[in-house]
Order: structure tokens, then C-alpha cells, then sequence
């Protein structure tokens, strides 16, 4: 066995290690460590980091939640969700995702698809042949309101909903300037913008339980996600989640379900209008299976291209770029010492573009989505959901979101970028386009 920080890597400084290179630029420079080797060794300050290539060992780490535990990164998120699948460990976690596993099962949520395309469509009617619109803000806005009516089941207020995607794009910021300190500033310390997302919090803890509190009330039978999870039951002791972890699995819903799908849609009209000839072909597979149609939850399996590209643009820019996990004890990664307390990092968006798996792997080529390709790609190089026991619980639900939305609004416009309009991925809790993206809309003339 080798000492895992004897192995080569980039040169660090002696105080900060590589934390100003890390800062400056994540994406790039995790990208350059790929070429050290399988594992590479890393010093944040005085934190000890591996970047683990090589999917066997991201595979071992995802799958053994009980010596590699959320990184200190994720657990600063509990104080936006709390307790919630996200955020909890051990048996907590494991009771959690027991009670809400059936209520994410593929035939529970496929209901919900009819609502997504609803609200899509309602957005579409806003929209002008000739305007300019930023695609990440619409986008935001249109996947935050399905979300709400999916956990609530009515149209929230304005106001509410208004509160809960101030509340979380406020927490976006504050994640990545805690980010960009390597989370040496306490959240606690009165600084402004500590100060405005404690206030952002409670905004949204008010509206979240404001919300609980009239379902409880309700006498009405609903089948949203809230309801089944206030039903969902411990077949042993019988227990149910009470309201505070109610209020968490609600917040982590809503973060996870709208934030990242409205980033991944968000890339994919980007690079849509980067590649016309990919768009085309998009819009003639639309047009041969919809014909004008709203698409329904059944077309999903007759949009093979359709899921190509959601598939392709979430490995050029999936959802989350970067996530960790901390070594609890003194462990072995492969033929590698670990010790307790390393930081293990996992970036989608070094794996997704390694040239070992991807020919061309800077390229937007949605055919290259064969079933054959996926069959022979190894576990842990392709991971836009994670893998292991904590694979995202709502993969299904925005899978199944991408493709409708993305078929609704591909028909109906083409969307063109801004000459000269900056677009910089940004990667925080999620991979955000940092000033947005904006777009020209273009009407598609009516082929029937």
C-alpha cells in the first residue's frame, strides 16, 4: 500500500496549497490534474483533497456512504435543507430514503408530466417572435413553478413562490462566495451577506411551513408530493415525518428539482444554437413523432434523439460539476492509503469529457448515445445523478422533465444567442451560468 499524498500532482503553494489555483478557475484546473494520474493529491489550506479519475474508484466511494460521508461542503448546506436526502447520514438517511423512495417511483411521478407540459406551454404564450429573453432566468422561473404545483398540487401565490426562488438563488451566491473562501468566513459573522441569507432562510422556512400548515388543514384528497410524503409510513414502528423534516425534504425538492433542471435546460439551448445541424434534426424527429402536437408522457420512448441530446448536453454540462466526500476513518481507495478526515473529490465535468471514454469529447454529438456506447461506458464515468445507494431519488422525475420541456418549446422556437453576450459556467452547489444566458427568440412557422 502507498501513502495516497506520496503520488504526484500539481505544484501548491506552501500556506494555501492549491486553493488560489481552485478558486480562479475549478473546471479548468481539476481538468489538468486529470493528466497526474488515477488519484491525484490536492491541499486546500490545510485540508488534505484527492481527485479520484478513475471511475472504480469513484464507484467505491459512492457506493461505501458509511466511510466516505458528505464533504464539509455539502454540510454547509444543512442550514438551507436541513435534515433532507441531501444532507442527512447514516440511519437518518436510511430511514429517510426508505419512507420516500415508493413516492419517487417512475409510475407515481409519470402523472405529473401532463402539468409539465401545461406549464410550458403557458410560458410559451408569453413569448414574441423577435424578442430577447435570458433563457436561464425563464427557464428558472417555468421549472421552479412545476415544482411548486408538483409538491403542492394548486398554483402557489406569487408571492410565495417568489419567496422560495429568492430565497434559494440567494443561497446560490452565498454557497459560492463561501466557496471562493475555501468557507473560512463563518456563516454566523455578521457580515451583509450572511445577514441576507439568514433573512432568506427564514423568508422561506415562513412560506414553506405556512404551506404545510394548510395542507395539514386540508380535507381535500390530493396526490401531490407533499401529500404522499406526509402519508408515507415506517412499515416497523409506524412512524411519519414530522413538519421540520417535512420543511427540509420540501426544500431540498425544490432545490434539487428545479435548480438543476432549469441549468441543464438552460445548456442545451445553448448549445442548440451553437450547432444548427444538431437542431435540425432535433426539430424533423419532433415534427415526425408530435406533428404539432403537445407532447404526452407516452412519447418519451419515441424521442430517442430527443433524449439524446438532453443526455449529451448534460455530459458537456451536468447539472452538478464538482461534489465531495470525506473519508471518516482511515481507509484504502484502490491500492491507496487514505486517512481520516481527506476530502475526496468527484467532478462530473472531468469524467464526462475524458478522452479515455469520449471520442471527441469536447464535442456536442448527441448520436454518440447508442445503446451499445452505454453498455461498454464503466459505472462512475458518466454520473449526472451520482451513483451508489445515493443516487439521486428524483432522477426520473427530471429526466422525464428535460425531454417534455425540451420538446414543448423546440417545436414551437428556435432560440439564437446574443452576439457578444458572455456565458460562463459557473460551478457552485450547481453548474450556473453566471450572468445568465441570452437568447433571440425565434417563431418556427406552422409545418401542418
Amino acid at each position: 500500500m502507498q501513502d495516497v499524498f506520496e503520488l504526484p500532482g500539481p505544484p501548491s503553494n506552501t500556506i494555501v496549497g492549491n486553493l488560489i489555483d481552485l478558486s480562479n478557475d475549478p473546471l479548468d484546473f481539476l481538468s489538468q490534474c486529470r493528466d497526474y494520474g488515477d488519484i491525484v493529491p490536492l491541499r486546500l489550506g490545510l485540508t488534505p483533497i484527492c481527485l479520484l479519475v478513475n471511475p472504480d474508484y469513484i464507484e467505491q466511494v459512492l457506493k461505501d456512504r458509511d466511510t466516505f460521508v458528505k464533504s464539509r461542503g455539502f454540510r454547509v448546506l444543512k442550514s438551507l435543507l436541513g435534515e433532507g436526502l441531501l444532507t442527512a447520514e447514516g440511519e437518518s438517511w436510511l430511514w429517510q430514503r426508505r419512507l420516500a423512495q415508493p413516492v419517487f417511483h417512475q409510475k407515481r411521478i409519470n402523472h405529473y408530466g401532463t402539468t409539465m407540459v401545461e406549464y410550458t406551454e403557458r410560458l410559451l404564450q408569453t413569448w414574441h417572435d423577435g424578442e430577447t429573453h435570458d433563457i436561464h432566468a425563464d427557464m428558472m422561473g417555468l421549472t421552479l413553478q412545476i415544482v411548486m404545483k408538483c409538491i403542492f398540487s394548486t398554483d402557489v401565490e406569487a408571492g410565495e413562490a417568489q419567496v422560495v426562488a429568492n430565497a434559494l438563488d440567494v443561497a446560490m451566491h452565498w454557497f459560492e462566495s463561501k466557496r471562493r473562501q475555501n468557507f473560512l468566513v463563518w456563516e454566523w459573522f455578521p457580515r451583509p451577506e450572511n445577514i441576507r441569507y439568514s433573512q432568506a432562510i427564514a423568508q422561506m422556512d415562513e412560506a414553506i411551513y405556512s404551506l404545510i400548515r394548510n395542507r395539514r388543514n386540508q380535507t381535500d384528497q390530493t396526490n401531490d408530493l407533499l401529500s404522499m410524503l406526509m402519508e408515507a409510513r415506517d412499515e416497523e414502528t409506524g412512524q411519519q415525518m414530522d413538519d421540520k423534516l417535512l420543511r427540509d425534504e420540501v426544500a431540498t425538492l425544490m432545490l434539487a428539482g428545479h435548480e438543476t433542471t432549469a441549468n441543464a435546460l438552460s445548456w442545451t439551448w445553448m448549445l442548440l444554437a451553437q450547432h444548427p445541424q444538431v437542431r435540425q434534426k432535433l426539430q424533423a424527429e419532433l415534427q415526425e413523432v408530435l406533428q404539432g402536437r403537445l407532447p404526452a408522457i407516452e412519447d418519451i420512448r419515441n424521442l430517442p434523439y430527443t433524449n439524446q441530446v438532453v443526455k449529451e448536453s448534460m455530459r458537456l454540462y451536468p447539472p452538478v460539476s464538482i461534489f465531495g466526500r470525506q473519508a471518516a476513518r482511515d481507509c484504502t481507495i484502490g491500492d491507496y492509503e487514505v486517512p481520516e478526515g481527506t476530502v475526496i473529490m468527484i467532478s462530473q465535468w472531468v469524467m464526462h469529457r475524458h478522452p479515455k471514454y469520449f471520442e471527441n469529447p469536447e464535442a456536442f454529438q448527441p448520436e454518440r448515445w447508442t445503446e451499445e456506447f452505454e453498455k461498454q461506458l464503466p459505472r462512475g464515468v458518466y454520473i449526472p445523478f451520482g451513483d451508489g445507494p445515493r443516487i439521486c431519488i428524483g432522477k426520473g422525475f427530471a429526466q422525464m422533465e428535460a425531454v417534455l420541456l425540451l420538446a414543448t418549446i423546440a417545436q414551437r422556437f428556435e432560440l439564437d444567442l446574443e452576439p457578444g453576450f458572455p456565458i460562463v459556467p459557473q460551478p457552485s452547489i450547481t453548474l450556473r451560468p453566471e450572468y445568465g444566458i441570452k437568447v433571440r427568440l425565434k417563431q418556427i412557422a406552422d409545418m401542418n
